[in-house]
């Protein structure tokens, strides 16, 4: 069954008008959000905007928004093989996931020049 559904949208402009993208990358990334954040040249505010839509859309889903024990860093949208989007949580925020009957999620991406969206759904 699904527990919830959340989407968010970003203009990518306002992630390029950020005073610091690097501030911003270490406030919202986990670890390997963060080495992967390292290896960009001029996509790092593409990848931003990707990574944070999708941790918005996560917690959207989720209906909590970001608050304990869910912050954007608990929250890390790797790649896999064949690049399709995945999320990883940190041990707590699985753990409060997992005692709400969350046994899977997904995630979407989509980007086009100037936009970059998210869709998320979680199961039961």
């Amino acid at each position: 069954m699904i527990y919830g559904i959340g989407t968010d949208l970003v203009d990518i402009q306002r992630i390029k008008r950020m005073k610091s993208l690097d501030s911003f990358a270490n406030k919202i990334l986990g670890k390997l959000e963060l080495e992967e954040y390292t290896c960009m040249n001029n996509l790092k505010a593409q990848y931003l905007g990707k990574q944070f839509a999708a941790k918005e859309a996560f917690v959207k889903a989720l209906g909590t928004g970001f608050r304990n024990p869910i912050f954007p860093s608990d929250i890390e949208i790797i790649r896999n093989d064949l690049g399709q989007p995945e999320i990883v949580l940190s041990e707590s925020a699985k753990s409060y996931v997992e005692d709400l009957g969350i046994i899977k999620s997904h995630v979407s991406l989509a980007d086009e020049s100037n936009h970059l969206i998210a869709f998320a759904v979680l199961e039961t």
